[in-house]
């Protein structure tokens, strides 16, 4: 995408991240953002942001990882955090609610899954998964997929959503510029 936070990209006339909180805020009882370097560069969403504790630029999991520290430290009666990526504008308006209702008291992660696979990186975890996870990182692990897999996450199942007129997949995700035109052509369709 040519650098910078993709997630500061205008969509339809709207940074991707406005979409995102919007998207999100519904769904859960407080947020906040994983970034590294400067979290003024956020300032104007008014959320918290919290960098990766893990250093190194670690990647997602890393920032799976802040999240739940966040957690604990600023909601220490929550069992769960729900984690979403930045450039997947058309997530599930009900995908905390699916989330939750599979939960059951699930002491291992739930990731979501459609017909193109597996979105680790949008899953619900368990915020008692903090010291693990971080013992996994400084021993080297940086992908989310595998570490969800060596965890026994369950798969949430959700299926193509209709935007402007067509179906995609629900985490649909903006990596190259195309993509961005791509969002950016069914959000227009989708508002005539």
């Amino acid at each position: 995408m040519g650098g910078g936070d993709k997630c500061m990209r205008p969509l339809a006339g709207r940074p991707i991240l406005a979409r995102i909180v919007e998207r999100f805020e519904p769904q859960v009882s407080a947020m906040v953002i994983n970034a590294n370097g400067d979290p003024a560069r956020f300032a104007g969403f008014g959320l918290p942001v919290v960098a990766d504790s893990v250093t190194g630029f670690a990647g997602p999991l890393a920032g799976v990882h802040a999240g739940l520290e966040w957690v604990k430290a600023s909601h220490p009666g929550l069992r769960y955090a729900v984690t979403v990526a930045t450039d997947t504008p058309f997530f599930p308006a009900n995908l905390v609610w699916r989330f939750l209702a599979e939960a059951e008291g699930a002491s291992r992660p739930l990731v979501a899954r459609s017909e193109a696979g597996v979105h680790p990186v949008i899953g619900l975890w368990p915020v008692a998964l903090a010291a693990e996870l971080e013992k996994s990182l400084k021993a080297g692990e940086r992908t989310v997929g595998k570490w969800v897999a060596e965890h026994g996450a369950t798969e949430i199942f959700f299926p193509d959503v209709e935007i402007g007129g067509r179906r995609i997949d629900p985490f649909f995700n903006i990596n190259r510029p195309e993509d961005l035109a791509e969002a950016d052509g069914l959000l227009r369709e989708q508002a005539r």
